[in-house]
């Protein structure tokens, strides 16, 4: 009869049939379960998804507020409650905003966001809707949902009042059939900086897609998610009490630089609401690439769509190059080099 081994020898026998590669995987497996948060599987063989802490809010909100040690910043009418954080209350002239103070880095990502809008205005007697943000600039109010006008980055927003609807009305005119959108909806638009935001047109002239969504004053949940893999832009929701993702844009080839922040706004005007913020989550989504992709997927540092031609900046990019030759032309010359 084989003698019966012990637990130190149990260990000893199992210890040495491991290779040095198995101890790797190992030592990656423990040091992912120690992080507190591990892979999860989100595509077909492919995709694995990693919870970013540092780009990420939820209850009990620690780490918002205005302290340096702060992740998250508010700014305006923008309250921390204890299940929600409210970017703005259901009264008029209000805008309130939520910041990441940690730029991102990540290559592709997914976002979901909680979300409750809901208020005492009946129907088309509400307003304005909220903004989900991932932008070069931070903390900058405006008239874009609580936002800058002419920002630089992408844009998603859940609008609920139809201002180029009542437009149309007041002056008699009618939509032409498949043109009239139902509110609340949501769209998404690419900026380098020299777009605004047609608010009178509820930003149709430059969005990239859009969808239907009935948000208001639902008894349950509801989550948006915004997902940028390899180029491509994916916006899913899940209004419906379902716990399903439907579809709502999708559009390849937008190119988003890395380093900027990410950020949630609202406004509200002559009509309101209560907007609120029950959880940010970002992922880090690791993606296979081949070498093709790898080549063609470098850093950009403009947002840009591809087939979607953006107006110039009137600004100058001054590049290292050009700052040479001025400094050359400083020293030696008395005419300026051309940029």
């Amino acid at each position: 009869m084989a003698a019966t081994l012990g637990p130190s020898g149990w260990w000893q026998r199992w210890r040495q049939r491991l290779s040095a590669r198995n101890w790797s995987r190992m030592l990656l497996l423990l040091l992912l379960m120690g992080s507190g948060q591990g892979p999860r599987q989100v595509g077909a063989g492919q995709t694995f998804e990693y919870l970013k802490r540092e780009h990420s809010l939820s209850k009990p909100y620690q780490g918002v507020g205005t302290g340096s040690s702060s992740l998250w910043n508010l700014m305006g009418n923008a309250m921390v409650m204890t299940q929600y954080i409210r970017l703005t209350p259901d009264m008029q002239s209000k805008q309130g905003a939520l910041w990441n103070r940690v730029p991102c880095f990540l290559r592709d990502w997914e976002l979901q966001v909680h979300f409750k809008i809901h208020g005492q205005g009946k129907k088309n007697l509400h307003g304005d809707g909220l903004a989900i943000w991932y932008t070069k600039d931070r903390m900058q109010p405006g008239p874009v949902f609580g936002n800058m006008d002419k920002f630089v980055g992408l844009g998603v927003f859940v609008d609920t009042y139809p201002n180029e609807e009542k437009q149309q009305e007041a002056q008699k005119r009618r939509y032409s059939p498949g043109v009239q959108r139902v509110f609340p909806y949501i769209s998404a638009m690419v900026n380098n900086g020299s777009l605004s935001y047609d608010h009178e047109r509820d930003g149709r002239p430059t969005e990239l897609g859009g969808c239907t969504a009935i948000v208001r004053n639902l008894h349950y949940d509801t989550f948006l998610v915004i997902r940028y893999v390899k180029r491509h832009l994916t916006i899913m929701m899940d209004i419906d009490g379902k716990h399903e993702w439907r579809d709502c844009i999708e559009v390849p080839g937008v190119r988003l630089p890395r380093g900027y922040y990410f950020g949630t706004s609202s406004i509200t005007g002559d009509l309101s609401d209560n907007h609120d913020v029950i959880s940010l989550k970002l992922f880090e989504l690791t993606v296979e690439r081949t070498p093709e992709e790898e080549k063609l997927h470098r850093d950009v540092f403009l947002p840009s769509v591809d087939n979607m031609k953006l107006p110039e900046e009137n600004t100058t990019r001054i590049t290292p190059h050009t700052f040479q030759a001025y400094i050359c032309w400083f020293v030696f010359s008395s005419k300026p080099p051309s940029t």
